[in-house]
């Protein structure tokens, strides 16, 4: 009988807990993985990025994207123009990460951590609350297009999945329901749309951890059903703000790493 390893545990439960954190927020779950990757496994922050990407290549948040249809139906069009314009975004993200040195790149990761957590601290009921410039918002399904581009090039430059970025633009511009962009964005995730980018980050790195990739995407699967279960039961201005006091803890402490090293 196999003996799972510390590494092995390791990428279980940190794909649990990016999965949990995918459904509740309805992000890809890179914005927690690539940290708990350095953080807890030691990955260097370009394989980090790479690893999650390929972990994200693959349908894992299929059982959240059902639970939130069944409640919040999803706008199938919108979903399709945002991942035409994700694919080209990610492969020009993932270039210009490949590019950058370590700490540069780990520390712009922790910006953007800071200003996710911000946002997520205000609370879905602030922002909703927001007018829009011309008191109206545009509902077309063109939109996906460029907000699907720029998750797809922050996703490949930082290595998220870009849900943080795609929610946010939803619920701002098409004035969507939280949980409706949520569901949105999860299933803009189910194609292997950060394919490009892991291309490019496996030609760059020379190879990825498959095994690790594995056991992460086991966790993750998991963790992602559940996560969009108690997202439908539990109040969102409560979980974001949870959310933002972890992605702020999170980020200090991979500055605190980068400068270490």
């Amino acid at each position: 009988m196999a003996v799972l390893s510390v590494a092995d545990i390791g990428g279980l439960a940190t794909g649990a807990l990016a999965g949990v954190l995918s459904g509740l927020f309805g992000i890809g779950g890179g914005i927690v993985l690539v940290p708990l990757l350095g953080l807890l496994l030691g990955l260097p922050q370009q394989e980090a990025q790479g690893v999650t990407l390929a972990v994200l290549l693959l349908p894992v948040g299929l059982p959240a994207v059902l639970a939130y249809q069944r409640r919040f139906p999803i706008r199938w069009p919108l979903v399709v123009a945002m991942i035409a314009g994700f694919f080209p975004g990610v492969a020009g993200g993932a270039m210009a990460a490949n590019r950058m040195a370590e700490i540069p790149l780990r520390v712009l990761f922790a910006a953007f951590l800071a200003a996710v957590a911000l946002h997520a601290w205000r609370g879905p009921g602030a922002r909703a609350a927001e007018p829009l410039p011309g008191g109206r918002a545009d509902r077309s399904d063109w939109n996906g297009l460029w907000v699907g581009a720029l998750g797809g090039f922050l996703s490949g430059l930082l290595g998220i999945g870009g849900g943080i970025v795609m929610v946010p633009l939803l619920t701002g511009v098409l004035r969507m329901d939280q949980r409706e962009a949520q569901g949105t964005t999860l299933a803009v995730m189910l194609p292997p749309v950060g394919l490009p980018g892991v291309l490019v980050y496996a030609r760059e790195r020379g190879d990825l951890p498959w095994t690790l990739m594995a056991m992460v995407v086991a966790g993750f699967a998991m963790g992602a059903f559940l996560g969009a279960r108690l997202a439908v039961r539990v109040p969102s201005a409560r979980l974001s703000r949870a959310f933002a006091v972890f992605v702020m803890g999170v980020g200090v402490a991979l500055v605190a790493t980068a400068l270490r090293r």
